[in-house]
């Protein structure tokens, strides 16, 4: 049942503040929330979450990820044994991190997509054990436990037509071919409705436009690309992430982050 701390948190722009897996969860109470986002899977057994007055089960390989200083308390059911994974997190750019959560205090993870989660804290935990000293390293695996949700892994109470018929497929292109020639126009013309009205579901579901986001989820990947492909220039960077124009590659990136990707990469 291993969990792991951090002594340096805020010093790196993604850095855990604790992980661990197959831990045997005790019952617990927040009343003010926790300082940092928190994600909770469960491995084994099954949970109760209580969030604003409202209860939520948290099933076999489902997750959710607790946006910072909301109130909640959780338990096992029928108080059985339940077994979680779970993260918490934040960094220098926390700010920025509603770029990839939008608004939502919680997001419930899907089965399907959880696993690949678990996965991700899995391979932190280990490198804790084995190279807890590689502060770039862990940085990463939070970064890359971070670039899940922004992958259209996430699900927030979004089981009617509008998501599934206009929102999730926008999403899924995104995701497919944000390295390409991509605009919000096109995105629209693939699920037939108006830029106006399919931007309107994007600020309903996600709290931002098909633009904001199309933007944000490119910044969101060449931040990766900056910390882990470090021999690849800046302006090969901008046009893995669908910028053909350096310029405008880091006029948006420095109006997403506050810096330049030169910057961001030195830290």
């Amino acid at each position: 049942m291993p969990i792991y701390f951090s002594n340096n948190l805020n010093r790196n722009p993604f850095q855990f503040d604790s992980i661990g897996n197959h831990w045997v969860q005790e019952a617990l109470r927040r009343p003010q929330g926790y300082p940092q986002y928190h994600y909770l899977q469960t491995e084994e057994g099954c949970g109760v979450l209580t969030i604003d007055n409202k209860e939520y089960l948290l099933a076999e390989g489902h997750g959710i990820l607790i946006t910072p200083h909301v109130p909640h308390a959780y338990h096992a059911v029928d108080n059985s044994s339940w077994t979680t994974c779970f993260a918490t997190f934040g960094g220098t750019m926390e700010p920025q991190l509603s770029q990839i959560f939008g608004q939502e205090r919680v997001i419930f993870t899907e089965k399907e997509y959880a696993a690949e989660i678990k996965a991700s804290i899995d391979q932190a935990v280990l490198h804790f054990e084995t190279e807890p000293n590689n502060i770039h390293q862990l940085s990463c695996d939070c970064y890359s436990l971070l670039l899940h949700f922004s992958r259209g892994f996430i699900t927030t109470n979004t089981n009617d037509l509008a998501w599934e018929k206009y929102v999730r497929p926008v999403l899924q292109l995104i995701e497919a071919h944000y390295m390409e020639d991509l605009t919000a126009d096109q995105l629209c013309q693939q699920v037939y409705v108006s830029p106006q009205y399919l931007s309107r579901l994007f600020v309903r579901y996600l709290g931002c436009s098909v633009y904001e986001y199309l933007t944000s989820y490119r910044i969101t990947k060449a931040k990766e690309l900056l910390l882990t492909r470090r021999e690849r220039k800046i302006q090969e960077i901008g046009r893995d992430v669908g910028y053909t124009d350096s310029s405008h590659f880091i006029v948006m990136f420095r109006k997403l982050t506050g810096m330049t990707p030169s910057q961001f990469r030195k830290q």
